[in-house]
């Protein structure tokens, strides 16, 4: 039996590609809590190494702060799943990339780590790009077990920037 999340971030990551080619555009992205998902989905699709630049797996905020340039103090005020950190992420990640868009993920998969302001399932998202007047930011709450909760947001980062690339 064939998993339906491959198939729709598989047919997602597909229809990136070609808003991505057709606009003559590369993306890259920053990832926390799903553990370069994201990524791997557009690996999948043959031919991305022609529109995606690289990515990050910045699972802790120490890896925020080396590979992709988050402030500490930022990381310190806000903690990593907040709107401040992605928007960081994906403007520093499009920078380091040269992608002209990015996108950067982080949140709270669960099972444990969440708290009152920010329970399992907040997942904040990031895009930066020319597409985008302002880095685009947005949170969703998600709910399931934790690798419901990574699906979700990987599908949600493709449909959203899918979204920028073809409005």
């Amino acid at each position: 039996m064939i998993n339906f999340s491959l198939n729709k971030k598989h047919e997602l990551a597909q229809q990136l590609g070609l808003a991505l080619l057709e606009s003559e555009a590369t993306v890259a992205s920053v990832e926390s809590c799903t553990g370069g998902g994201f990524a791997y989905a557009i690996t999948e699709v043959a031919g991305s190494s022609q529109w995606f630049n690289q990515s990050w797996v910045t699972y802790s905020n120490a890896a925020k702060e080396k590979l992709v340039n988050v402030p500490a103090q930022i990381l310190d005020e806000n903690g990593a799943v907040s709107e401040p950190v992605v928007k960081r992420m994906a403007e520093n990640g499009a920078k380091l990339a040269n992608a002209d868009y990015c996108v950067a993920i982080s949140g709270v998969a669960g099972p444990s780590g969440g708290t009152e302001q920010k329970p399992v399932g907040l997942v904040w998202f990031a895009i930066s790009g020319p597409g985008v007047i302002q880095t685009l930011t947005f949170s969703r709450r998600f709910s399931g077990d934790r690798k419901e909760v990574r699906e979700q947001a990987i599908v949600v980062a493709f449909e959203k920037l899918i979204s920028c690339l073809t409005n």
